[in-house]
């Protein structure tokens, strides 16, 4: 009767710190992760813009230095052709009726 009641009622309370316990403990570790998960998400935003930002440094840098090799062939292209040009300048100058001449298969006088 009433001593099983009272046995049966220990044993449920025994039960029950034991689950209080239990949810202290789970909510001190949820607690804790939560913590640990807004640290998380905020470094990850930083590290994010972070590598955005060296991201678009990156392809600035490139541009750049495509622009870099496209004025370097240009200037290269243009050099070829002053050296082509001063080459040429210096080689003796036929005029125009010696040049006729060589057209017409004849010798220079």
């Amino acid at each position: 009767g009433l001593a099983a009641l009272r046995a049966r009622r220990e044993e449920l309370s025994g039960r029950i710190r034991e689950e209080e316990a239990e949810r202290g403990r789970l909510r001190g570790r949820l607690w804790a992760l939560t913590q640990r998960l807004a640290r998380t998400s905020e470094s990850l935003a930083r590290n994010l813009a972070a590598r955005g930002e060296l991201d678009r440094t990156i392809a600035e840098t490139e541009a750049a230095y495509g622009k870099i090799l496209e004025s370097s062939q240009t200037l290269l292209d243009v050099l070829k052709g002053e050296i082509g040009n001063a080459g040429k300048a210096s080689e003796p100058q036929s005029t125009s009726e010696e040049k006729e001449k060589q057209a017409r298969g004849e010798k220079h006088s």
